[in-house]
């Protein structure tokens, strides 16, 4: 067995809990000591998170750089815009050697609508400093990024409540 410098972890499928699992690595990671980033690509800053309340209580790094789900953009040529730009403050972080951790959240979307080259994201990937462990989330990951991770979860949904009519709940869901 091998202890590598770092390791890239990918939630994709279309069950709950990618992003809910990648901010338990991210709370792991504080808990160690870690220097931890999150980089968001298509959750706005709108949503005040728990996640996000979390982290801005112990000071890590939070960005939500999108501007909400797809189905709620009135303009998809600026949801792209913002998503091109999450991949280029991602990139910069990956590459810096700030980070033990860094959580780039649907990520995933960015490859599946053609908004950043699926070729990008990997050479961003392998250049990353080292020691950066990598959380990638989202559904439908390209092939690509399944084959680069290490540890990759395919999260299936049984049921969901939202499929009944129930809203996400905050502490839940958010």
């Amino acid at each position: 067995m091998t202890r590598p410098d770092s390791l890239i972890l990918l939630n994709t499928g279309h069950g709950k809990g990618k992003s809910s699992a990648a901010f338990g690595v991210m709370v792991r990671g504080w808990a160690r000591g870690w220097r931890v980033g999150v980089v968001q690509f298509l959750k706005s800053g709108k949503w005040k998170t728990g996640e996000q309340k979390f982290a801005d209580q112990v000071g890590i790094e939070w960005h939500a750089l999108g501007d909400g789900w797809t189905w709620e953009s009135d303009d998809l040529d600026e949801t792209a815009s913002k998503a091109r730009h999450a991949w280029d403050v991602a990139r910069e972080k990956l590459a810096s050697g700030d980070y033990d951790l860094l959580i780039l959240d649907e990520i995933t979307y960015s490859v599946k609508y053609g908004w950043v080259a699926v070729d990008d994201i990997v050479a961003g990937l392998r250049a990353r400093a080292p020691h950066t462990n990598v959380v990638l989330t989202g559904r439908d990951a390209a092939d690509e990024l399944v084959e680069m991770a290490d540890t990759v979860t395919e999260m299936r949904k049984v049921k969901h409540a939202y499929d009944r009519g129930i809203k996400a709940k905050k502490g839940i869901e958010f």
